[in-house]
Order: structure tokens, then C-alpha cells, then sequence
């Protein structure tokens, strides 16, 4: 397979937008220190799966007014305070927001950021965003770092899936019938990426999931 075709997303799900390149590297680093700043408020930490209380292999924390969070006991919610600081999530940046702005096609602002670190060798299995309560908001996906070998499928666990790569600078959009579609990451590239090199010892991946929590 070509790297061209690891790029295309044809026969994926209605609703789902794809916006290769939406930050060239200047833009990349000016979204990486306003989140590095961000991340010194609110830690990365590692969630587990409710009820087997098993770690996820990604690190996360969040920005905006809600945060998603999972534990054992708790299980999958937003809250407005770090499960382990206790301390208010720093607001979502202004960059962020101008790429909610621009593609989102939604007149409500976002009220979550989820801020996931990919290490080499994590990965993300099969799952709908099906936690907030205005489905009519997208979910909108910025990629940062390492590139990845994303899979999306239909709004059925069973349906047909279709894979490609996202790479650092990428934006899509979960709208529509896609914003229901079940997702995952298969896969980080270590190395394909310089970008966090000075700040994350493992380097990998960041991606920042904006959404849109409650109904307006």
C-alpha cells in the first residue's frame, strides 16, 4: 500500500470531514506551546476502564470547562476538575478555538478539549463518543506529532472499517452520520515526527478531541 492510499478516505462514513495539512509546522509549534503551557496545570495522567480497573495504554488530561474522565468505580463522565490534581481544567486555546470555529458548522462553543498522549506502542480500540447529549455538535479531531493509523467504521460495531493515516498538523470532523461512527487508533509510527522531541521523552502522539458536552 502506498502512502498515498494510507492517505485516502474514500468509502468512509457520510459526515466525516478530513483536513490534511491544516497546520503547517509554524502552526504546529505556536498549538504546541500554548498546550505545553497548558499541560504544566493539568498533568497527563492514566485513566482505567470502569468496573476491571485496567490502565488505558494512552495518557490524557483535558482543557475547557468539562473533562472526560474514566475510572473504576466512576466509570466514563465529564467533570470539571482533574480526577487527581482536583484542580479546574485550564481553558481550551484560542488556536483550538479557531479550528472549532472554522469547521465545525455548530453555533456553540465547545465545552471539552480531551488531550490524549500516544506513547509508541499505545493504542486505542473501536469506540463511539456517545458520552455527551447534543449529538448535533461534531466531534472535531486535531493530530499532533507522530502520525497514526486511524480506523473508523459505521454506527454498528459490526459494520465494515476503513483505515488510513493521520499525521501531525491533520484535522477531521465527526458530524453528521460520522458522529456516531465507532473509531480507533490501530497503530503510532515512531519516529515520523520530530515535533515533540523536546518536550516528551517517548515522543509519540497528541491528539485534542473537541466537543461539545451539553445541550445548548
Amino acid at each position: 500500500m502506498t502512502m498515498e492510499s494510507d492517505r485516502s478516505t474514500a468509502g468512509v462514513i457520510g459526515g466525516f470531514r478530513f483536513h490534511p495539512g491544516w497546520f503547517d509546522r509554524a502552526g504546529q509549534e505556536r498549538l504546541l506551546r500554548e498546550l505545553r503551557a497548558a499541560v504544566e496545570a493539568a498533568p497527563f495522567y492514566t485513566p482505567t476502564m470502569p468496573k476491571s480497573g485496567k490502565p488505558f495504554s494512552v495518557r490524557m488530561t483535558n482543557l475547557g470547562p468539562l473533562g472526560w474522565v474514566s475510572d473504576k468505580d466512576g466509570g466514563y463522565r465529564y467533570q470539571p476538575t482533574h480526577p487527581e490534581t482536583g484542580e479546574r481544567w485550564p481553558p481550551i486555546p484560542d488556536v483550538v478555538m479557531e479550528v472549532w470555529r472554522a469547521v465545525a458548522d455548530y453555533p456553540h462553543a465547545p465545552e471539552a478539549c480531551l488531550v490524549n498522549h500516544y506513547r509508541p506502542g499505545a493504542k486505542l480500540g473501536l469506540h463511539q463518543d456517545a458520552d455527551e447529549q447534543d449529538f448535533a455538535a461534531p466531534v472535531v479531531s486535531i493530530s499532533l506529532g507522530d502520525t497514526c493509523l486511524f480506523r473508523i467504521g459505521g454506527t454498528s460495531r459490526k459494520d465494515p472499517t476503513r483505515s488510513f493515516r493521520l499525521s501531525s498538523g491533520d484535522v477531521v470532523v465527526l458530524g453528521g452520520a460520522a458522529r456516531l461512527a465507532f473509531h480507533g487508533v490501530d497503530r503510532i509510527y515512531p519516529g515520523t515526527s520530530t515535533l515533540l522531541g523536546d518536550w516528551l521523552p517517548e515522543d509519540g502522539r497528541i491528539n485534542l478531541t473537541l466537543r461539545r458536552v451539553t445541550r445548548p
